[in-house]
């Protein structure tokens, strides 16, 4: 689910959205077996699309098609969107493979054993970049994809020991008795957090239980910038959330205070490897070691969305990952710099230990068994295929390519928008993300901010978002610029360029003049957003934007 939707009432649907007046005027609809030489002399061409009643009749499909299509050109050039994270580009031959998979449900593995096969492939892939333990005989890494609306995992998949030839299948590896590591593939890292999430809630609740302890008050640990996906895992499976908090010079988690909220009732902390406002690397490596130091039993989920497809080739020596004891989950997201269209997601467990055996289920399911962690079953194979492709396709050495041109254009691009006075906020170097984080330098006195900025930028067609900081730095405000594999060099100068102009414009207006622009572009661009938003849901206190007023970063 990406947002809630209020059904409107008959007579709002009826009044649709002509123009005032506008219904009082009558049109003459054109015969069926009129001006049907084009899609644009049909008698569809001069009707409204239905928008909230299916109609009784069907169309042909070649005027369905452009109607839809003229519909969605009113949507903005995602590769002009620099919020987002997802990517953009993907080569014709992979788009080819992916178009060819869309029939196939990604569940049936017993029909499409194949596809299943490869998921196996890409899970080994991943969990052995995250340096999953690999050699015991005994015990070693697993994991899952998710793929889908709201939906985790067909089946768990063993990660193949450096030693082994071959994978085994879920059968064998059923009845061999042994122990697995597991994984899990995603609609990107939300679902895969949820799963992390409840993991270690009940691998807590197992242990207070089996101590005689009270098991229903527990908590988790986190930097109040996450992403608002941890927020939701947390309330919707009542865990209290307990916030290390921002300051306005530092924008991760501090490992001291995070250890320090620590007591017998925290089922794990979480620690990101790129967080979504600044991009930095939080310090998994001074948690890990402050909790063996103190021998707290306190496992670390590691929220590696962005950061998983890029530390590992950027920072490989950067300890952060199954080389830390205390790591016992790692998630990621393929559709951000795992390099595949929105969406699919993995997590990776170390071993079983973490990964409560009644949360999976041995299910029979289209004709074949399957150990099954999910909340849903039916999705599609296209993006689990098409992150095999970009695996095999690239290569280290290709992600690893990428990886630094991304690195020197946030670093070019940091250092121009330094020159027109912007402080930057985020790490360059490869010490972070490939993003540029930024804002006015507030001595300076701008009778205007970072959002008029973003507004100015928009009507250039750039999505370059404004952002109010997490709580106890909200007084920040900044911008982020996300730099993904198709912002090339010659299109960062051309956002450079147009950076200037909203920099010039804004400064040749009054202060009065900026507010009323503000004010203009705030009633009437969102207006399309929230016109369909049920009012019974806005106004809420509960969540970190609703208490503080921080502004959640597009992920």
């Amino acid at each position: 689910m990406v947002h809630l939707a209020s059904v409107p009432s008959d007579a709002a649907a009826r009044r649709g959205s002509v123009a005032e007046g506008m219904e009082k005027i009558q049109f003459n609809d054109p015969a069926e077996d009129e001006a049907v030489a084009s899609v644009y002399g049909s008698r569809f061409a001069a009707q409204d699309l239905p928008q909230h009643e299916m109609p009784e009749r069907e169309m042909p499909k070649e005027i369905a098609y452009r109607m839809i299509r003229d519909d969605l050109s009113l949507d903005g050039n995602p590769m002009l969107n620099l919020a987002s994270f997802v990517t953009t580009y993907m080569e014709d031959e992979v788009e080819k493979l992916m178009a060819e998979a869309l029939p196939k449900n990604f569940i049936d593995y017993e029909e499409y054993p194949q596809t299943a096969e490869i998921q196996n492939r890409c899970v080994s892939m991943i969990a052995r970049m995250f340096n999953a333990p690999t050699q015991s005989e005994h015990v070693s890494a697993m994991g899952t994809s998710t793929v889908g609306e709201q939906l985790l995992v067909p089946f768990l998949s063993l990660v193949a020991r450096a030693s082994d030839t071959s994978i085994v299948t879920q059968t064998e590896y059923r009845s061999s008795g042994r122990d697995i590591d597991g994984a899990d593939i995603s609609l990107g890292s939300s679902e895969a957090i949820m799963l992390g999430v409840l993991s270690m809630k009940r691998r807590w609740q197992n242990k207070r239980k089996a101590e005689g302890k009270d098991s229903s008050r527990p908590n988790i640990i986190m930097n109040a910038a996450v992403q608002v996906c941890w927020e939701k895992a947390a309330r919707y499976f009542e865990v209290e959330e307990r916030y290390s908090y921002c300051t306005e010079d530092r924008y991760v988690i501090d490992p001291e205070e995070a250890v320090n909220l620590v007591d017998e009732n925290t089922i794990g902390i979480c620690a990101i490897v790129g967080t979504t406002y600044t991009g930095e690397y939080e310090d998994v490596k001074a948690i890990n070691d402050l909790l063996v130091k103190k021998n707290i039993d306190c496992p670390i989920h590691v929220d590696a969305a962005s950061g998983g497809f890029v530390a590992p080739f950027i920072v490989p020596d950067l300890p952060w990952d199954f080389r830390l004891e205390k790591v016992v989950s790692i998630n990621v997201s393929g559709h951000k710099y795992g390099l595949v269209y929105p969406g699919v997601g993995w997590i990776v467990w170390r071993s079983p230990e973490f990964l409560p055996k009644e949360l999976v289920f041995n299910i029979n399911y289209l004709g074949a068994d399957q150990a099954s962690f999910t909340l849903n079953f039916s999705k599609g194979a296209s993006q689990v295929i098409g992150q095999y492709y970009q695996m095999i396709r690239l290569g280290k050495r290709g992600y690893r390519s990428i990886m630094m041109n991304l690195t020197r254009t946030a670093d070019y691009l940091a250092a121009n928008l330094k020159q027109l006075g912007f402080l930057i906020m985020s790490k360059g170097g490869g010490q972070g993300l490939p993003l540029v984080a930024f804002r006015l330098d507030r001595e300076k006195g701008y009778h205007y901010d970072e959002f008029a900025i973003a507004h100015q930028l928009r009507e250039r067609g750039w999505v370059v978002p404004a952002y109010t900081m997490a709580p106890h730095s909200e007084n920040l405000k900044m911008m982020r610029v996300v730099v993904r594999e198709d912002f090339s060099r010659a299109r960062c100068d051309t956002l450079v360029q147009d950076i200037k102009l909203a920099l010039q414009t804004l400064n040749a207006m009054d202060q009065k003049t900026v507010e009323v622009h503000q004010e203009h572009v705030k009633k009437n661009t969102t207006a399309t957003k929230n016109k369909n938003s049920h009012p019974h849901y806005s106004k809420e206190r509960h969540s970190l934007q609703g208490k503080h007023g921080k502004t959640h970063a597009v992920c």
